[in-house]
């Protein structure tokens, strides 16, 4: 734990020296709630798949958010707290979850911080499967789509055609079914692009989380950061080395990153936020 400390101040030093400011990319003092709440009046899913999720799978998967006598559910709900005072105080309303490498759990992270502010009732969330090397949101959820991301991007399949709602109100899943190759240009190509912007600017309740693949293992997150708010990066407790932290946050240094979220920690609350 103390490492994980250790890179994180020493990040913020960098980045504080570096002279970089936050961007602010909508102005957080025009009054948007009359908007907001007929946005919200108006969701149907009319059109857009429902899927019932089996809440034995969710929980067995550490999917909590949505279980409210699950005690750790509320660990998500103080980071959602975070997170979204945040992002409001800048007008942010796209978030990448990234690790340093593979199984510190961002994807369980990510489906658990969409869960958690799809509970509040002034935001919708949408969770995007961008991991394209090794999807793995839709397994978490347990959902079995016929059509996917992987089928938007061959042209097979129109973005509401693979929209699904997980039985949760104002919350909607993007999922990826398979990993898809030459996964580093795809997310940098002119169709992912123009995607990130409707899904961002359709609705001002909305909030997107993409799930993106690991910063050391890849530069698939590398090339699709420029595109997105904030990031939050997610790191498993006694699973990387130092080197591998504090490499993470020199590759996030361009980024606005919002915090660290450490998981697996050995203590009785399995996940904790700095």
């Amino acid at each position: 734990m103390e490492k994980i400390k250790d890179a994180l101040n020493k990040a913020k030093v960098q980045q504080k020296g570096s002279g970089r400011k936050l961007s602010i990319i909508r102005n957080k003092h025009t009054n948007k709630l009359p908007q907001i709440e007929d946005e919200l009046k108006s969701i149907v899913y009319s059109t857009t798949k429902v899927v019932k999720l089996d809440k034995k799978y969710l929980e067995d998967k550490r999917i909590v958010a949505q279980n409210s006598n699950d005690p750790t559910g509320w660990i998500f709900d103080t980071l959602r707290t975070q997170v979204l005072q945040k992002m409001e105080e800048h007008g942010w309303h796209t978030i990448a979850i990234v690790s340093p490498t593979p199984t510190a759990g961002k994807s369980v992270v990510a489906i658990n911080l969409a869960i958690s502010i799809a509970k509040l009732p002034q935001k919708t969330a949408m969770l995007v499967d961008f991991d394209l090397r090794r999807p793995s949101v839709a397994r978490y959820l347990g959902l079995r789509q016929e059509k996917s991301i992987n089928d938007f991007l061959t042209g097979n399949a129109k973005i509401p055609e693979i929209i699904v709602n997980p039985g949760i109100p104002r919350l909607t899943i993007l999922p990826t079914n398979k990993p898809v190759k030459q996964s580093s240009e795809t997310l940098s190509s002119n169709i992912i692009q123009n995607l990130v912007i409707e899904l961002r600017e359709r609705y001002d309740s909305r909030i997107v989380i993409f799930d993106l693949p690991p910063v050391l293992n890849a530069d698939d997150a590398m090339v699709f950061l420029p595109q997105v708010d904030c990031v939050l990066l997610v790191v498993g407790d006694g699973l990387h080395t130092e080197p591998e932290l504090t490499q993470s946050m020199r590759l996030l240094a361009k980024s606005n990153v919002l915090g660290m979220v450490v998981n697996r920690a050995e203590d009785e609350l399995k996940t904790y936020y700095y």
